[in-house]
């Protein structure tokens, strides 16, 4: 009868054991998971800023170019800000396909992307 229950006692502190393994493994995964998504997001924002800027100081050009072509500079601006106007408006009415699809599927891909090490 000793017996049976020591290998109860022995089962049961195995199964703690076991129970808790997994859950510091769930943790770390969803850590290595947070992280990584985390890491994707901000090279994406880094890199974004970084065009975001090359495109400032390229429409500042292009402005003042179309401004001596047409012979006063402000006229080079409107036309570029109405462009960017209209640019806009289009991903306002296309936002669910141009950002949110891209930005949710990245998230999911992520969440899902195993690791082979």
């Amino acid at each position: 009868m000793e017996n049976v229950a020591t290998n109860i006692e022995m089962l049961f502190e195995k199964a703690q054991d076991y129970t808790k393994t997994s859950i510091d493994l769930l943790k770390l995964n969803a850590i290595d998971k947070t992280a990584d998504i985390a890491a994707s997001l901000t090279f994406r924002l880094a890199l974004g800023l970084i065009v975001a800027m090359f495109s400032l100081f390229i429409n500042i050009g292009i402005s003042l170019y179309i401004g001596k072509l047409i012979g006063e500079y402000y006229l080079g601006f409107l036309i570029v800000s109405g462009f960017y106007l209209l640019l806009g408006i289009l991903l306002i009415l296309f936002r669910d396909r141009f950002i949110k699809i891209p930005i949710t599927n990245l998230i999911i891909k992520k969440l899902l992307e195993t690791k082979i090490r």
